[in-house]
């Protein structure tokens, strides 16, 4: 069975191994041992209160409980922005209009912005390819979800997420290429580099002081805007089917799109129901995919089962019971892996 739970100091190599088969564009995922140990620690800290609300943040790996292989990481920050900028471009549009003419234009801008400040960011998502089945993405990305409801009066109002954006052949942004070059004058992947490192001075130092008109930009860049990368294009429609939207927001370096919500519209909040445990040997009723979580903010834990729960009762087989970590009696929360469509 696979489950998704909290990092542990032990699990610093395994993550540098899956970091490194991620590839160039995720910020937050470095296969560097440093970096994802002091990560870690952040966890650790803010698990234990001891950690500023700008510092606070959670990370999740996938991890098959036979073999104790890491197949995945997710992560949570409780508030971006409040110690580092957090910038995204917003799409503005603006009119002209000349009555003498009886010419009117929309023309869409990209302003630099810091609007999201004190967000929630859904982040880190990463499943090792091999393991792209079985709906192992559903289960990483939706445990966050389950976390997000289980200890709502952890975080804010809303909920953000950045998504992947468009790589050329040579693994090149094109929307880099045609903007942000020629401010910054360093490579992408450079950039990207420091930005993971926490040196985010030279943003604001660089950055365009002015709206860009999205029509003077070369065409193979207007296409990124708001496009994701191949490889991530599954985890947003997984995010989508849980409420969020892209709205005005995009990445400024290679202008993927930022998601939003609220937190109190998602569907976990809406689905989502609390249970009991029952462990038991008899066979169970097959059912759709359904997530489980436990409610223990330090043993967290969210795993995939096929069966419903039934008057506020959880049936559980005992490897199921042992994988979660929980015993009869155990309260846990429940929702359907995915929206029933409507008829």
């Amino acid at each position: 069975m696979k489950i998704v739970r909290l990092c542990q100091f032990s699990d610093v190599d395994k993550l540098v191994e899956l970091a490194h088969k991620a590839g160039p564009g995720m910020t937050t995922l470095k296969p560097d041992p440093g970096a994802q140990a002091a990560r870690i620690d952040r966890v650790r800290r803010t698990l234990e209160g001891s950690a500023a609300l700008a510092d606070q943040g959670y990370l999740f790996l996938m991890e098959e409980t036979d073999t104790g292989e890491i197949v995945g990481v997710c992560g949570i920050e409780t508030a971006v922005g409040l110690e580092q900028p957090f910038y995204t471009y917003r799409i503005d549009t603006s009119v002209y209009a000349s009555r003498e003419m009886h010419i009117w234009s929309k023309m869409d801008k990209l302003t630099i912005s810091h609007d999201l400040t004190g967000y929630t960011e859904l982040c880190s998502l990463f499943l090792d390819p091999l393991h792209r089945v079985n709906c192992n993405g559903a289960l990483l990305s939706k445990s966050r979800f389950m976390f997000l409801a289980q200890f709502a009066d952890r975080f804010g109002t809303h909920v953000c997420a950045e998504m992947r954006g468009v790589f050329d052949e040579n693994g090149d942004s094109p929307f880099w290429r045609a903007l942000g070059s020629h401010f910054y004058r360093i490579d992408f992947h450079e950039a990207d580099r420091l930005v993971s490192l926490g040196q985010k001075s030279f943003l604001a130092e660089l950055m365009p002081r002015f709206p860009v008109y999205i029509d003077f930009l070369p065409d193979d860049a207007k296409a990124c805007i708001g496009a994701t990368h191949k490889d991530t294009t599954p985890a947003r429609h997984l995010l989508e089917s849980e409420g969020l939207r892209l709205e005005r927001h995009i990445d400024i370096f290679e202008a993927g799109p930022v998601l939003e919500a609220r937190i109190d519209s998602l569907r976990v909040m809406r689905e989502s129901e609390l249970c009991s445990v029952v462990i038991s040997d008899s066979k169970k009723a097959p059912s759709a995919p359904h997530l489980i979580s436990t409610s223990q903010l330090k043993k967290f834990r969210t795993g995939l089962i096929y069966t419903a729960p039934e008057q506020g009762l959880i049936m559980l087989t005992p490897a199921e019971a042992k994988a979660l970590q929980v015993s009869t009696g155990d309260q846990v929360r429940m929702m359907e892996a995915y929206p029933r469509r409507v008829v």
